[in-house]
C-alpha cells in the first residue's frame, strides 16, 4: 500500500530532522555509500593472489613469502569491504560543523556545554 501525500510529507519531514540532528548516522542507515564492484573485484584478486602466496610460503618454507601472502590477503578483503568515503556534507550542514584542527580554549566540560547549548539553540 504506498503512503499517502500526508505520510510521505511527514517522511520527509522527520528524515530532515534526523540529517539535521545527526548527519552521521544519517549517512550511515541511508545506504549512499555502496561497494564500488571494481573495488570487490580487485579485492577477491588480491586475496586470492594472497592465499596462493601464502600457500607457496608454507610450502616452500620461505617464512617471509608466507607474511606477504598473507599481508596481500588482509588488503584484499579490506579493499573488497571497504566503502567510498562520504562526500562532502550538504552546504546547509556545513555551517555546523566545526573545522577538526580548531582548538577550543575551554576545558573539556566547557566545550561539552558549548555543544549542548548550540543544539538546544538549532533546535528552536
Amino acid at each position: 500500500m504506498p503512503l499517502s501525500e500526508y505520510e510521505q510529507r511527514v517522511l520527509e519531514q522527520m528524515e530532515q530532522q534526523l540529517r539535521s540532528d545527526d548527519p552521521k548516522l544519517a549517512n550511515a542507515i541511508s545506504g549512499g555509500a555502496v561497494r564500488r564492484p571494481r573495488n570487490v573485484v580487485l579485492g577477491t584478486l588480491l586475496g586470492l593472489a594472497g592465499v596462493g602466496l601464502l600457500v607457496a610460503g608454507v610450502a616452500t618454507s620461505y617464512v617471509v613469502l608466507g607474511i606477504v601472502g598473507f599481508l596481500a590477503m588482509f588488503a584484499g578483503v579490506m579493499l573488497a569491504i571497504s566503502r567510498p568515503r562520504a562526500a562532502v556534507a550538504n552546504e546547509a550542514h556545513e555551517s555546523n560543523v566545526r573545522p577538526l584542527k580548531q582548538k577550543s580554549n575551554g576545558s573539556f566540560m566547557s566545550r561539552l556545554e558549548e555543544r549542548w547549548d548550540r543544539r538546544r539553540d538549532e533546535n528552536r
